[in-house]
């Protein structure tokens, strides 16, 4: 949630090119391995140093965080507990 919650708020991001936050910041956001300091580094650098970068991951950004919703959110929940539930 911290991803989406910055991206409505027109932050641009650098996130993991791991996992979950990858898969929801898709090409919204500056992705980098969690694991090296230095491509940490960079990618907050790329973000400092380029205005345009930092204008198109904002407009990127909001674009894709009108994509999630709570109500959407809590839909997809019961949808899962119900699938769930029926097959144990």
């Amino acid at each position: 949630m911290p991803v989406i919650e910055a991206m409505q708020a027109g932050t641009p991001v650098v996130t993991s090119n791991i996992g979950g936050t990858a898969e929801v910041a898709g090409d919204a956001a500056v992705l980098v391995s969690p694991y090296s300091i230095e491509d940490i580094a960079e990618g907050m650098s790329k973000l400092l140093h380029d205005a345009s970068l930092r204008e198109e991951l904002k407009r990127k950004g909001k674009e894709r965080a009108g994509a999630y919703s709570w109500t959407k959110t809590g839909e997809e929940y019961l949808k899962l507990y119900k699938e769930l539930s029926i097959e144990a």
